[in-house]
């Protein structure tokens, strides 16, 4: 306390190095990033309010289940271009069909898992996820992408799970608040208050995950591991 009984305020600490990052620092950056590229960002959405607009009109048998790998490609293209914003690799490469076809084989199995249990679904991301990356920003081709991705995920896989189980569950809450303050005190119907809290919200899972990359790059290098040519 300073004279008079003002507080003297303390600066923060400076963030943790990528390699001893925190899941609470990791969701900062993502806040960070998604803000420094609004826009962009915000495109992000855009497939995810596709694929939930699809979902509402699907309805349940065979109308669900062509709707599992529509729901891949469509977050694919929200997954890549995350990736290409996190490690400035460009869209328009062979890298990045890649990644995108890496995308799609990870995202395909997901909403199964999901329907079993939420945690391995999300074990299955964190394990292979981040192929898709290092298949950006290393240049690899699909298997050794995949290779890639299951190395990372090995170097602290506590990491990339608790990271990927915070990103889900502030962006679940954030899209239900979102939703139900958009529902109460604007004049959206229920649908169109949904898709904007989703089209707002989820970038920073997309986001969120390609950093989770930048993460444990750094954690193999700081152990003197190389990728592998």
């Amino acid at each position: 306390m300073a004279r008079g009984g003002k507080r003297v305020e303390q600066p923060l600490p400076p963030p943790l190095p990528p390699a001893e990052r925190t899941v609470g620092q990791l969701v900062g950056e993502a806040i960070r990033l998604y803000g420094a590229s609004f826009w962009k960002g915000l495109a992000l959405g855009v497939p995810v309010v596709a694929v939930n607009a699809l979902a509402w009109t699907a309805g349940l048998g065979a109308g669900r289940l062509a709707l599992i790998p529509l729901s891949a490609v469509l977050l694919s293209l929200s997954y890549v271009a995350a990736s290409a914003i996190v490690t400035g690799a460009p869209l328009r490469s062979r890298s990045a069909v890649v990644a995108y076809a890496i995308a799609v084989l990870v995202f395909l199995p997901f909403p199964l898992l999901v329907s079993v249990f939420v945690l391995p679904g999300l074990a299955w991301l964190s394990l292979f996820g981040l192929a898709v990356p290092a298949t950006m920003a290393e240049r690899l081709g699909l298997r050794a992408g995949l290779v890639r991705g299951y190395q990372l995920a090995r170097a602290d896989f506590v990491h990339v799970l608790g990271g990927l189980a915070t990103l889900a569950l502030i962006v679940i809450i954030s899209q239900f608040s979102l939703y139900f303050v958009l529902r109460e005190f604007a004049e959206n119907t229920r649908i169109a208050a949904a898709a904007l809290a989703a089209l707002v919200v989820s970038p920073l899972v997309f986001l969120g995950s390609a950093i989770l990359y930048v993460d444990q790059d750094a954690r193999l290098r700081s152990r003197g591991q190389r990728p592998k040519e």
